[in-house]
Parts: structure tokens; sequence; C-alpha cells
């Protein structure tokens, strides 16, 4: 019997719209984090981005750069986030993970309390078979984009052809990474200004028109569009 295809889904800003705004309370939370470890308010936005940048995450930059305890850390950041006030369970959301017949995994930088506060704030925990998520009090912890973090999903969801992994992720850099090692992927971008991965949505509802294989009742009208 043919091994089964692995979709690996993101979490934030993916599973649900940029529109909550949960992203910028979480930079307002990081920039927070930076000023009561001592960076200078002055410095902090940038300081902030640039190991974004750098690194992949804010914290993997602060963890290097600083004294910082990394759990201590989740619970000012993403712990503090009004997750519950600001998600509600997505019926839609729900139709169409529940549809797709694949194996389906969330794949995040997020830690994971936060992750699974997100799952189960949007009514759809119960449909991952697992989550890979980062352990940021993990030394020489891996996050996407790096390629020891999509080798680390691959060997968790235990499959080893690239052929089989399919994901949907909203940041360019994630997907071309994913794309460069033969994962088949969507760019998830709300303003269609994207060449990123093999197609672009701008909704997560548009997803079994990319990949109706997996959908094969599905009927939306969405026409995303394929990069070459």
């Amino acid at each position: 019997m043919a091994s089964p295809p692995v979709f690996f889904f993101d979490i934030d800003n993916c599973l649900y719209h940029p529109s909550t705004g949960i992203m910028f309370l979480m930079k307002d939370r990081i920039y927070a984090y930076g000023q009561k470890i001592g960076i200078p308010t002055a410095d902090v936005k940038h300081l902030c981005e640039s190991y974004y940048r750098d690194y992949g995450l804010a914290v993997r930059g602060l963890l290097k750069h600083h004294v910082i305890d990394p759990v201590d850390y989740d619970r000012q950041v993403d712990g503090a986030l009004p997750l519950e006030d600001i998600l509600k369970p997505d019926p839609a959301l729900r139709q169409m993970l529940q549809a797709a017949r694949v194996r389906r995994l969330a794949f995040t930088n997020a830690g994971k309390d936060h992750a699974h506060r997100v799952l189960r704030c949007l009514g759809i925990e119960d449909l991952f078979e697992t989550v890979i998520y980062c352990d940021y009090a993990s030394p020489q912890f891996t996050c996407k984009p790096e390629v020891a973090c999509f080798h680390r999903a691959m060997q968790i969801a235990g499959v080893s052809d690239p052929d089989l992994c399919y994901f949907v992720d909203d940041s360019a850099d994630n997907v071309k990474a994913a794309r460069n090692l033969g994962w088949h992927s969507a760019h998830l971008c709300p303003t269609g200004d994207s060449n990123a991965g093999e197609f672009q949505i701008q909704n997560i509802l548009d997803l079994p028109n990319v990949f109706p294989q997996f959908w094969p009742t599905n009927d939306s009208s969405a026409h995303p569009s394929p990069s070459s």
C-alpha cells in the first residue's frame, strides 16, 4: 500500500487571518520583554527585528546575545496573549481540514502551549495527528526556515520521501525552503503579491483549489495562481 501524503500546516497567520492583530500584540510583548532585560527603548524594535531576520525567531537572538529565561519569555510573550478573547471556533476551517484525505500535522515556530491554545480556540485541535513546535528551552533548537527543522518535521512524521510532503505557510522564506527540499508548497499571502511556492493562495480555505487531489468533492470557485 502506498504511503499517504503528509500535510504540514503552519499555525499563526495561516490557520487564522492576520487581521486578528495577534502578531502585532505579540511584537508589542517581545519589545516589552526586550526592554525588561535591559535593551534600550530606542534600540529594542530594530534589534528584535534583526534577530527575527537573522535567526528565524526573535527569541533565538535574545537567547544568543542576552541572558534570558526561555520559559519566562514564553510566559510573558506568547502566554500573555488574549487568544481566547480573539479567536473563535471556525466551522468552515474545520470542515475543510476534516475533508482532506491526508495526514494532518501542525508545524509551527511557536512554543507548544501557544500552538495548542490557538488550535483549541479555533476548534480544530483534535484534527491534527501531532504538533511540531519549537522548544525554546532546548539548547540549539531549530526553527523554520532552517533545513534541519524541515528534516526534523519529516522524522517526526515518519516520512522519508519529500514528494509525500505538502506544506502551507504565510512566510515566503519558509515556503521557499520547503520547496528547495522537494516539498509541495503553497504560500498563503492575503495580498496575492507572491511567487513563492508552487502555488499562492489568499485564504487558507482556498487550499483545496491548489491541491484538489486531496479534496475530490471540492466545488470552490476560487482561482489560485500557480508559479512556474
